[in-house]
């Protein structure tokens, strides 16, 4: 019988009848503040993991190795269980939110080369940055391990920074997680929606993100629905 494993801002994960493989199911909840706030969106958990499989699928063709393995429903996926490292992953390519906001500069100043930070994921300590040096004494990741999420990470930027630009958007930024497999190699995972990134419109700069509900500027519902839509005309000249 499948067992309730983990309840997170915006996904469960349940247990199948393969140890190694795990069901995601999606919710309608959006959170901002480290979820201090928290409302309900119809159809968030299916545009979420709509976008999250079309770029997980993207990614793989591209030679990233991912944890996922398909969609099963429209709010779920199968995934490859992992042994997840406590980070976020965050590469910045155009100042905005918390960069802009801890150095005193404007948002939409573009990076000669991207910015590339660790955080400890914690929701008790509020996510703190960390370098390479502390996620090592504290046995969160080796050098060398730390070394292939990064690799992984440029390579993902290289891939989505072209897509997105088909899809008439900038990728101003985003948050990746990884994870080991039964085998021991580091691998994308958790997913990539616009709950983990931020959109900016490329002609209007209108925020096509989450931003447009930590913000009160947009409805999420629409701004999520019109993503899916460039990413899937993106996809087709791809």
């Amino acid at each position: 019988m499948a067992k309730l494993l983990y309840t997170g801002k915006v996904k469960e994960m349940w247990s199948t009848d393969d140890p190694e493989v795990l069901r995601v199911v999606y919710t309608d909840q959006a959170t901002a503040g480290n979820g201090e706030k928290k409302d309900d969106f119809k159809n968030k958990a299916y545009l979420n993991n709509e976008i999250s499989t079309l770029i997980f699928e993207y990614l793989a063709k591209n030679g990233i190795p991912t944890h996922f393995i398909k969609k099963i429903s429209d709010t779920e996926e199968l995934v490859k269980k992992c042994e997840m490292f406590p980070l976020e992953v965050v590469t910045r390519n155009i100042a905005a939110g918390h960069f802009s906001s801890r150095y005193g500069m404007g948002e939409g100043e573009k990076f000669d080369t991207p910015v590339e930070e660790l955080f400890y994921k914690s929701d008790e300590l509020d996510d703190p940055i960390m370098n390479e040096s502390d996620a090592i004494a504290l046995h969160i990741a080796t050098a060398e391990e730390q070394k292939k999420i990064w690799e992984l990470s440029r390579q993902v930027n290289k891939l989505l920074i072209p897509l997105f630009d088909k899809a008439g958007m900038e990728l101003v930024d985003f948050k990746l997680e990884f994870g080991k497999d039964a085998d021991g190699n580091i691998i994308l995972a958790d997913e990539f929606s616009p709950d983990n990134c931020r959109l900016w419109d490329k002609k209007t700069k209108e925020h096509m993100d989450k931003d447009v509900y930590r913000r009160d500027i947009g409805d999420l519902t629409t701004v999520y629905e019109q993503d899916l839509a460039r990413i899937q005309e993106a996809l087709k000249e791809i």
